[in-house]
């Protein structure tokens, strides 16, 4: 229809009285035709008649429209006004909980283009709801994850947070580390190093595409997830720069919505940035504890376990051994088969001081061809044992240099607080040192 002024209700006046007064105009003519004597009808006064009670109606209509179809609009422009200021307090608060369908949403009580419209609005609605979520979460999740570096915190928030989000019941978090996947973090499964072995893990880290696992209302997946009955499982590698960095594992009593698989992918993007950050920190962390040659602990960090485990010792009035050995006449090594030989020496010898060990044992190179071993919960006479099994297989050791075999063997120096009455761990070494020689 052709519009004539900016307002709707204006247009829709003047063409329903126009229409009135054309219809006024009309019927006379209408009426001779139904055999009413022309003298009757055609006559100004009878003109002025029909107009009037046509102008009437158009007026009449007006105020139905106005009434009827206004009061409907008047609320679709009132809530609007409402929702806009409620997704603003939303973007700014992050609270997502404001914008509820009672507070927002429009009473959909008519089934024609009104209704129609408040259908729309409503979608429109929980359209911006659910983009605000999605963004509060990813905020949350991002600041999460930009405020940890340590690989096992940040797994294990990363999952708590993608438990929250997602509405999962079941999850964990596999990291990719010296060419093998681990289980990082786990939540509500019964066996999470079985999902390692599964042909969907394997499929989605050889094709870093997510795979998704529908099953029937009547599959248990026994020894993995326990509890509830799963109806989706995903299986969502984490790539950074191509690379499979790890995957997330999300298991779910329910099928997971459109909505909940855009929001896992806005995740992944910041979780991929974080584990190569965390992955990169402990590679960092560990070059900076160990000795570049023989793999095993440096001085530094080697002396600072040994104050952790002193002080824990005194604390809690337990033993604790310490064992000092060096190699016999490593100069005479070097100066006969060479310092690469000589290198390969410590290697070996390191190599085998780790396989006479117990685990939780420390063992450091304390420089040169002298290395240390810290024995917590180990007394003098234990330690006295280990040294003289490590002691007998470092003889037993044979290394090939060229065609001759290389021999070595080891002194060893033991002590272990409380017996001598030590202040710290320095004194204990001193004394450790002190048996040596």
């Amino acid at each position: 229809m052709v519009r004539l002024t900016r307002r709707v209700f204006i247009d829709l006046a003047i063409w329903m009285v126009g229409l009135g007064l054309l219809m006024g105009l009309i019927f006379p003519l209408f009426t001779t035709l139904m055999g009413v004597p022309p003298g009757l009808v055609l006559t100004p006064w009878f003109f002025a008649a029909c107009m009037t009670a046509g102008f009437i109606v158009g007026g009449a209509n007006i105020w139905l429209a106005r009434t009827v179809v206004g009061s409907r609009m008047r609320m679709l422009a009132d809530r609007m006004r409402i929702a806009e200021t409620t997704l603003k307090d939303i973007s700014r608060s992050g609270d997502t909980e404001k914008c509820k369908p009672g507070a927002c949403f429009i009473a959909v009580d008519s089934e024609d283009e009104i209704g129609e419209s408040a259908k729309a609005f409503n979608y429109l609605v929980a359209s911006l709801a659910e983009s605000h979520r999605s963004d509060a979460a990813v905020r949350t999740f991002t600041e999460m994850l930009a405020t940890n570096l340590e690989l096992e915190t940040l797994t294990s928030q990363a999952l708590q947070q993608l438990l929250k989000h997602t509405a999962a019941g079941a999850g964990a978090v596999l990291i990719a580390a010296d060419g093998r996947l681990n289980v990082a973090a786990a939540h509500g499964l019964r066996s999470p190093e079985e999902i390692i072995a599964s042909d969907h893990v394997r499929r989605a880290m050889q094709t870093g595409q997510e795979v998704s696992i529908a099953l029937p209302e009547d599959v248990l997946m026994e020894g993995v997830l326990a509890d509830f009955r799963p109806r989706e499982v995903l299986v969502d590698p984490v790539l950074y720069k191509g690379v499979p960095l790890g995957a997330i594992i999300l298991g779910s009593a329910t099928c997971f919505s459109n909505e909940v698989r855009s929001r896992l992918a806005l995740f992944r993007q910041g979780m991929a940035l974080a584990f190569n950050n965390a992955l990169t920190h402990d590679r960092l962390q560990r070059l900076a504890a160990l000795d570049p040659l023989t793999g095993i602990y440096n001085r530094r960090f080697g002396m600072g376990r040994l104050h952790e485990e002193f002080s824990r010792a005194v604390r809690a009035t337990a033993p604790l051994g310490l064992m000092m050995f060096d190699i016999d006449y490593f100069k005479k090594v070097n100066d006969t088969y060479g310092h690469l030989a000589g290198d390969r020496v410590l290697v070996a010898v390191a190599k085998t001081a780790r396989s006479a060990v117990r685990e939780g044992d420390v063992l450091m190179r304390y420089g040169g061809e002298e290395f240390l071993i810290i024995l917590p919960a180990a007394s003098k006479e234990n330690t006295r044992t280990v040294g003289e099994r490590l002691r007998r297989k470092v003889e037993d050791t044979v290394l090939s240099e060229g065609d001759q075999t290389v021999r070595v063997t080891i002194s060893v120096g033991v002590t272990a607080y409380p017996e001598p009455d030590a202040a710290n761990e320095q004194e204990l070494v001193k004394r450790a040192d002190e048996a040596l020689y």
